[in-house]
């Protein structure tokens, strides 16, 4: 009688051989055969019955094929690390092999403790770690920001003469960039004898996550210009979220080159990445027309490209693709809640925006954030529902933050409700807010309501406290080279030319029945100085020196550092149809697109 039951349990997993012939045919299988079996093993019950019968046989003592079935259980998602452990303990003589296998099993599992325990216990073996060992612990290190632990890791690869393997060195520059250490990352990266692609990767990586998007782009340039790199999928992504930070959307363009010239088909992570990336510099055509290109849309996408209507303003084409993605049976999350109730204020769309927040409540079961009360509370005060929204704020079930009252603030600057106003302000300041803006709009409002002395007293308080308001300021692209402009700017080469096209600019606009709204300059001046202060706010000095270096008919692209007055949106307005000339405005956190006299926030903003 043969003795098979485990066997016969899993006949699926056993090679068939005739059982006449044969019939010790368990006994003499190869380990080559066993190891076959091991990797056939889809779970733990599997591996189980095999690791049954490799312990019949005595093959356990064969490290090629304990260390298979070690690293089968240790790895494979289905997996299970006590058991792992168990297989290690029935080694005689374990290995690095197994040792790194072990920790692989735990870093996999986020086990971190566990990970750093066993490279302990192999230094305490005397079994000698390897290029493969430090890998993975760096990479738990990476993962919980343990820089000190990174640091005397570090050490031990020194000490062990690590040092000049290029996968250690990867992934020393990993782990130091995620612990935000970007000094150690480059000095590790320039003491380099040979650089792989990976190795930029994660240099590259690193200065994106720490927000340095023009070192990004640098390091790129120096990738590329070795001539012998073709950049990963993971390298571009970077790259792309560097182009969306700069709003350079040249450089956007040419890193979709590379990729089209580059790769047969994209991952949708990437596809996502350039979505996101033309829309939040200003192309937003150029992203809808990837979106629906895009075989499988998935939650980030529709994401992206429902936060990019929102910015754009086009807030019933947001609602649209946020009902397409019900239909499609993808369920928002927290993120897309955020960028419709953000489409719904921007395009003045209240009772959409008050259903979708109560569908997100009640269908889709999401806690609100204070993001989402955010939108709220700016998609009421645009409308004039101050006392709503105050009510709103009220009824949260978290504290507000400073972002919730500068909402109201600006809202009742709007709508010139400055009784609510000083009370959204007041709150502010208990919150120790040092944030300049929120003193400006106090003051822009007592300016429009003439109470001079009040907003003298708000002048001084901020004069006192030490706080300094930053500069308005325009960015102006030209020849794929930007230019910038602050008010009453005299400091650019052009400026002669500049202001003699300003004169030229003025001169048209008489003719439209322009007047500038002199009640928008907080200062108590005469009005003639008021209408020299607006005539050269640095939208306008910017639009001029566009309409003298581009070519007739080509579009004009402006990233302002805080929000268009009135009087340069209706400005640019009229400038657009005059000279027959697409302006695109970016205003700190939304575009205006204007074309044949008209913007595209419908005066909305």
């Amino acid at each position: 009688m043969v003795r098979t039951s485990v066997l016969h349990q899993t006949p699926l997993l056993i090679p068939h051989e005739d059982h006449a012939k044969t019939p010790e045919f368990n006994f003499n299988l190869k380990e080559q055969e066993w190891i076959y079996m091991i990797k056939k093993s889809n779970n733990m019950k599997e591996l189980k019955q095999v690791h049954g019968q490799i312990l019949k046989l005595g093959l356990i003592c064969s490290s090629f094929c304990a260390g298979n079935l070690l690293a089968t259980c240790a790895l494979s998602e289905w997996g299970s690390m006590d058991y792992a452990c168990s297989i290690f303990r029935e080694i005689s003589d374990p290995g690095s092999f197994e040792y790194n296998t072990v920790i692989r099993g735990h870093v996999k599992d986020m086990n971190s403790e566990e990970a750093l325990l066993w490279y302990i216990h192999m230094i305490e073996d005397e079994v000698e770690p390897d290029n493969f060992s430090y890998p993975a612990l760096l990479k738990v290190c990476a993962r919980f920001r343990a820089h000190k632990q990174g640091k005397q890791i570090h050490g031990q690869i020194f000490k062990f003469g690590q040092d000049d393997d290029v996968f250690v060195q990867n992934s020393l520059i990993n782990m130091y960039g995620k612990c935000g250490e970007i000094k150690e990352s480059c000095i590790v990266f320039e003491q380099m004898d040979q650089r792989t692609i990976a190795s930029w990767s994660a240099l590259i990586a690193a200065h994106a996550n720490l927000g340095l998007w023009s070192e990004c782009l640098k390091l790129f340039g120096e990738m590329n210009y070795e001539g012998c790199w073709r950049a990963e999928e993971s390298t571009l992504v970077s790259v792309i979220s560097a182009c969306t930070h700069l709003d350079a959307l040249d450089f956007g363009k040419a890193t979709h080159g590379y990729l089209a010239r580059n790769m047969s088909g994209l991952n949708n992570i990437v596809e996502t990445s350039l979505i996101d990336m033309y829309v939040k510099c200003g192309s937003l055509d150029k992203g809808l027309f990837l979106f629906q290109r895009m075989a499988n849309k998935n939650q980030m996408s529709y994401s992206a490209i429902i936060s990019g209507l929102a910015l754009h303003g086009r807030g019933e084409e947001a609602l649209s693709i946020y009902h397409e993605m019900l239909k499609e049976r993808l369920d928002p999350d927290d993120v897309v809640y955020v960028g419709v109730l953000s489409a719904c204020s921007h395009a003045g769309l209240v009772e959409q925006g008050l259903k979708c927040f109560d569908r997100m409540r009640l269908e889709h079961q999401i806690e609100p954030t204070i993001q989402h009360y955010g939108c709220m509370v700016d998609l009421l005060g645009r409308a004039g529902r101050l006392e709503e929204a105050l009510e709103l704020i009220k009824g949260m079930p978290m504290e507000p933050n400073d972002v919730l009252w500068r909402s109201l603030l600006s809202a009742c600057r709007v709508h010139h409700n400055v009784e609510l106003g000083e009370f959204a302000a007041e709150h502010l300041f208990q919150m120790n807010s040092r944030n300049a803006s929120d003193y400006v709009m106090l003051c822009n409002m007592y300016a429009q309501a003439q109470m001079w002395e009040k907003k003298a007293v708000t002048r001084t308080k901020m004069a006192n406290e030490g706080i300094s308001q930053v500069p308005g300021s325009c960015l102006v692209e030209i020849n794929r080279k930007m230019y910038k402009f602050v008010s009453q700017d005299r400091s650019h080469p052009c400026s002669e030319e500049v202001y003699e096209m300003l004169h030229q600019m003025e001169w048209q606009l008489k003719f439209e029945g322009y007047s500038p709204d002199t009640s928008l300059v907080w200062y108590d001046v005469d009005e003639e100085e008021k209408r020299q202060r607006l005539s050269t706010h640095s939208q306008k000095l910017a639009i001029a020196l566009a309409l003298i270096k581009t070519s007739q008919g080509s579009p004009i692209r402006i990233v302002r550092n805080v929000r268009m007055c009135s009087d340069c949106h209706t400005y640019a307005k009229l400038i657009s149809m005059i000279y027959e000339r697409d302006i695109v405005v970016r205003d700190r956190n939304r575009f205006h697109h204007f074309k044949d006299g008209t913007c595209s926030c419908k005066d909305y903003w």
